[in-house]
């Protein structure tokens, strides 16, 4: 069976180093809030060039916490739109909703997958506080027009990270480009923990120290409380892991960009929609190598019996789940379209050269 993704193989790559790091944090008797999670933080600073991160519990909770501190900030207000991609995962959207806020879905380029910036403008209300791009599958969504249109509506920027850590657009780190960013390091990310955890990189200092107030019960003091808080924090054990892992990030990003050039060069089969490599090879870090067809379910199948294991990434849109019900009837043809052709192959920074031709062979094959 060819792994859609590996994770006992990626982590054992580290296994002594992840060992050696957990034994140190359960001797320090210290657990969170402690010098692996500030160590981490640091380190995630000096990779994005951000001038804060804020270590908190997963992705989600990094988004809503962005909001959520906009709203204490007095930026944004319950009411107030923000508008996101029509076709991200759900966890986008979940932020936005969680806050009282109101999501305006704008379609995805066919091209990119990320969300049609010629589209934007057209959608922004006196309502509009910000844009939520999201660099889906990897790759970066960043553009001149896009800062022009926030400058122009005075909106804030808000990268959802979760997907392209180590990619970037002219030199500039994802996580770095927008007002604030949020990261994902579930366990199947670029860089994964092995358990949830997230981050919030800015560097507006006033948003960054209100965001650390938030995840820590609304305190930055003990037992001084300025919010109605989250507790919504790193622990010490996967801060550790991730100070680790992060050392290898670029390496391991370089074998995703070489599998999907392969991959691109070699799968030859016309009933399939092969994603565009950039002309820039910063611009996408590769967290999932998405295909298209019509014909979505019968090649997951087939790949399926040819011992392929392969993932939908995601085949329903947030504005058909149930239970985002006010927004089933909407129209978003692009969007559909999108969910209902998708499959994602496997690509991992632990694949071997002959697994990658395999899927070459099978999917020429089909």
């Amino acid at each position: 069976m060819i792994k859609f993704l590996d994770l006992q193989k990626i982590n054992a790559q580290y296994k002594d180093e992840l060992k050696r790091v957990v034994d140190e944090v359960i001797d320090s008797g210290w657990y969170l809030l402690g010098e692996r999670c500030r160590s981490f933080e640091n380190k995630l600073t000096e990779y994005t060039n951000a001038k804060h991160a804020i270590a908190v519990a997963n992705g989600l909770d990094a988004l809503r916490i962005i909001l959520r501190a906009y709203i204490e900030l007095g930026y944004m207000q319950e009411g107030d739109e923000i508008i996101v991609p029509a076709n991200t995962y759900i966890a986008s959207v979940l932020a936005i909703t969680e806050n009282r806020l109101i999501p305006v879905f704008v379609e995805p380029s066919l091209d990119s997958y990320n969300i049609d910036i010629n589209n934007i403008e057209n959608k922004i209300s006196d309502r509009t506080r910000a844009i939520m791009i999201v660099h889906l599958y990897g790759r970066v969504c960043w553009s001149e027009k896009l800062t022009s249109i926030a400058s122009k509506y005075n909106l804030k920027i808000i990268e959802d990270n979760a997907q392209a850590i180590g990619a970037s657009f002219n030199g500039i780190k994802t996580g770095n480009l927008g007002d604030a960013a949020g990261f994902s390091f579930y366990p199947g990310k670029n860089l994964g923990a092995l358990g949830d955890s997230g981050a919030v990189t800015t560097s507006d200092s006033k948003l960054a120290d209100t965001i650390r107030a938030i995840s820590n019960y609304g305190s930055n003091q003990k037992y001084i409380n300025a919010y109605t808080g989250l507790n919504s924090r790193m622990d010490e054990i996967q801060a550790a892991f991730l100070t680790v892992k992060i050392k290898y990030i670029d390496k391991e990003n370089d074998i995703r960009k070489a599998i999907a050039k392969h991959y691109i060069d070699n799968i030859k089969n016309d009933k399939i929609i092969l994603p565009i490599y950039p002309n820039s090879p910063e611009n996408h870090v590769w967290h999932l190598f998405v295909i298209r067809t019509i014909n979505r379910d019968d090649l997951q199948k087939y790949l399926a019996d040819h011992n392929i294991q392969t993932i939908i990434h995601y085949p329903i849109p947030p504005h058909k789940q149930n239970c985002y019900s006010n927004y089933n009837n909407i129209n978003l043809p692009i969007t559909e379209k999108i969910h209902n052709e998708v499959l994602s192959l496997p690509i991992s920074p632990v694949m071997k050269e002959s697994e990658v031709d395999r899927v070459i062979d099978i999917m020429n094959k089909w």
